[in-house]
């Protein structure tokens, strides 16, 4: 069985806090709603946008939770149409850790609560699309913690549960690894805190994407 590394984008990959923080105040505002605390908004990055809304608008009715998640796509296509998408930076040794990987033997991919649009656009900015072999998003399954896209994954990929890592920021990553049957290695350079991703199962927290090969090392 092949070894399969899958990354997380947003907060993993990239900081792309500032546009999800715009784009969701965008949102609340076209919907006539008091706008939510960015930590909030923070706290719900890598889960798809309905679900997304059903956490920052509990109270909410579901027609509103689709019809918000509508306007977040809305705004965010503004901000990119007027050019008012802040830059997404990669975090830093990200490029190393990535190669690293590579050399060592394993297949990457992605696991992610973007678009396909959005990952393709912020894969090809920053040069990153050959790197992977597997794209999975919120645009073909149901949101995390689901296992749905790390089981997609290893079967495009060739690999297995006990032969597959997930990487990310948020506790909803480490549940869907753990749903998965894959190994959960968690990221402190993100929107939750270390403390939040081992209680939710991770087996280890990188402080540096240096790390991460080194970790991954210690999953079987």
């Amino acid at each position: 069985m092949n070894r399969l590394a899958l990354f997380d984008c947003d907060g993993t990959l990239v900081d792309s806090q500032a546009n999800i923080c715009l784009a969701m105040e965008d949102c609340f505002y076209t919907h006539g709603l008091a706008l939510p605390q960015r930590h909030a908004i923070r706290r719900v990055v890598g889960l798809n946008l309905v679900e997304a809304m059903r956490q920052l608008l509990p109270d909410g009715e579901d027609a509103l939770h689709a019809a918000m998640a509508e306007s977040y796509k809305r705004a965010f296509q503004a901000l990119r149409g007027n050019g008012g998408l802040r830059e997404e930076p990669l975090f830093d040794g990200i490029v190393d850790a990535l190669a690293a990987f590579a050399d060592a033997g394993w297949m990457l991919g992605v696991a992610t609560g973007k678009s396909d649009r959005g990952l393709a656009l912020t894969l090809a900015h920053h040069g990153l699309a050959d790197h992977f072999v597997t794209l999975q998003t919120a645009d073909r399954h149901p949101s995390k913690p689901h296992p749905s896209m790390i089981e997609t994954a290893m079967a495009e990929a060739g690999a297995a549960p006990h032969t597959t890592l997930m990487i990310g920021d948020t506790s909803f990553d480490m549940e869907m690894s753990i749903a998965a049957g894959a190994h959960p290695l968690g990221v402190a350079w993100g929107y939750h805190t270390p403390d939040e991703l081992r209680r939710a199962g991770a087996r280890h927290v990188a402080d540096h994407a240096r790390n991460l090969v080194s970790y991954a090392a210690t999953a079987y």
